[in-house]
């Protein structure tokens, strides 16, 4: 069971800085950030330009530090109804396809405007979830930003949201911000939004901002609430908070914080307590085989464990043998992605099958030497060979 906070002076122990900020900063050199829609329309009387433009000139700086810089950034929606005078967010999904198509070309505009300014350029990089769920297609997105970074191009990703649909929507773009940052591994990412980062919640009340988050427990999870404005974007603190479970799973921080002021990105950088920081759930950072793994291929079955190789494969690190499989669900071939549960439903890996759906409901429970004799062949010894798996729980 994940633990709850007994007490208000273990709640201030616990979410007080405490040099988590100054380690998080150690050796930084790749960041993404998202910023969202309401963060470019109409803060301070400003323009969607001139925000654009104090945007890029805290990138500008930051690349002048060393680091590399990735931009995730919404408003494309927003843009297509300022330019088509709407002032509510439509509805129908045709409507919202159209206005993103007017608003993407208009953003761009925007964008490489400022970027010039600054002395650099930058590219579009709109995508779909199908993108980065595909192998060959994930390796095309990432060998791409790695070339725009390497000529000092900024990369300015989006969904995209003129073909988008339900069934290949990554949901808002701060998933999307934290799956670039998982695919690019960035040290780093900096989720920019219209509150100063995450509060404690008393009574139904907002009431302090919490500064560190070691872990993310469902404690933290209910402190979630809604803070983007309707009109113009969809989400809220439970996405960030969602793409925070992600980022962190791979072994990398992620910072919430108040964007209204885009300065805010050097006070993040000279360590200040401001806003949110979460930091990494593990010590070692996922390899690049892992992160596809856990975060972006479709597993296509299921596979059914026993507590022993549960065991095997959550302490000791083993690879999944035929004698701790008890149940194979979905239908599967040797090479696809499966889920290795325990019989009480909780995912807790996956991973590259080694045997088809098939083959495995025939030599479940059966030692190795004895897959020869079932099958009629030589097979190997781990139906999920440790190299080929990464755990999920």
């Amino acid at each position: 069971m994940l633990p709850v906070l007994v007490s208000d002076v273990t709640m201030k122990v616990l979410f007080q800085d405490t040099g988590q900020r100054a380690h998080a900063l150690t050796d930084v050199r790749k960041v993404v950030i998202k910023v969202g829609t309401r963060l470019l329309t109409s803060i301070n009387d400003s323009s969607k330009g001139e925000r654009i433009t104090q945007l890029i000139a805290q990138v500008a700086a930051l690349q002048a530090s060393g680091l590399d810089v990735i931009l995730v950034s919404s408003g494309a929606i927003g843009a297509g109804m300022l330019v088509l005078e709407n002032a509510k967010r439509p509805a129908s999904l045709p409507q919202l396809q159209a206005h993103a198509a007017v608003g993407q070309s208009r953003l761009m505009y925007l964008y490489e405007t400022a970027c010039q300014q600054y002395g650099f350029h930058c590219a579009q990089i709109l995508l779909t979830a199908a993108d980065v769920q595909d192998r060959e297609r994930h390796l095309n997105v990432t060998s791409c930003i790695e070339a725009l970074l390497n000529r000092k191009v900024l990369p300015i990703i989006n969904e995209n949201d003129s073909v988008s649909v339900d069934e290949i929507k990554f949901g808002d773009n701060d998933m999307l911000a934290a799956l670039v940052a998982v695919m690019s591994k960035a040290d780093l990412t900096i989720l920019l939004t219209s509150v100063d980062g995450l509060y404690e919640v008393k009574d139904n009340h907002l009431t302090n901002r919490i500064s560190v988050v070691p872990k993310l427990t469902r404690t933290i999870m209910t402190m979630a609430r809604r803070t983007d404005d309707e009109r113009f974007s969809v989400g809220g603190m439970i996405t960030k908070l969602q793409a925070a479970a992600h980022v962190t799973k791979a072994g990398e921080n992620l910072w919430i914080a108040d964007g209204r002021d885009f300065t805010v990105l050097s006070d993040i950088f000279a360590g200040k307590d401001v806003g949110t920081l979460f930091t990494a759930a593990k010590s070692t950072r996922m390899r690049g085989r892992q992160r596809y793994l856990a975060f972006f291929s479709e597993y296509a079955g299921d596979i059914i464990v026993d507590a022993g190789a549960e065991q095997a494969l959550l302490e000791q690190g083993r690879s999944l043998l035929p004698s701790g499989i008890v149940n194979v669900k979905g239908c599967f071939k040797r090479g696809d992605t499966v889920r290795i549960m325990t019989d009480q439903e909780k995912e807790i890996a996956r991973g590259v099958t080694n045997y088809s759906s098939e083959e495995i409901a025939r030599i479940k429970g059966c030692h190795t030497r004895a897959i020869r004799g079932i099958l009629g062949y030589d097979g190997y010894d781990a139906v999920v060979h440790r190299n080929y798996m990464v755990l999920t729980t």
